[in-house]
């Protein structure tokens, strides 16, 4: 008798299969931080939705170097009256990095995880989230 083998899900099957964002998660009406509710909408509407993390080390430097967004931190807007991640300008992007990458493997607090965002128009986030 033959054994057949599962094929492997990929990760596109996977987010194929999700559920699209509900009209509360558009708006960002949400109660947990970004990587727990596995997206958030930002301050202009955007959906962003976690595609993998925590990350790999290598990877996150990758994606500091080549990601349309980078996240640090997050602040609260007063206008949507939610906390939001801190996207950071090109500038800051290299010295966000030595601060996180000296964080990522922490074994004191405060610890970073790097996590890969997706956007619906396809963009890219590297969101760093900070743990106290």
């Amino acid at each position: 008798m033959s054994k057949k083998r599962q094929r492997a899900t990929t990760l596109a099957e996977v987010v194929a299969a999700m559920e699209p964002p509900s009209a509360d998660e558009r708006a960002g009406s949400y109660t947990l931080r970004p990587v727990a509710a596995r997206g958030f909408a930002d301050g202009e509407g955007c959906h962003w939705r976690l595609a993998r993390g925590p990350l790999h080390p290598r990877r996150a430097k990758r994606l500091a170097v080549c990601a349309d967004v980078m996240s640090m931190g997050e602040y609260y807007d007063d206008r949507a009256e939610r906390w939001l991640p801190r996207f950071l300008a090109d500038a800051e992007r290299p010295a966000a990095w030595l601060a996180a990458r000296a964080r990522l493997d922490a074994t004191d607090l405060p610890i970073h995880e790097a996590y890969e965002f997706t956007a619906d128009d396809g963009r890219v986030l590297l969101f760093i989230e900070t743990y106290c």
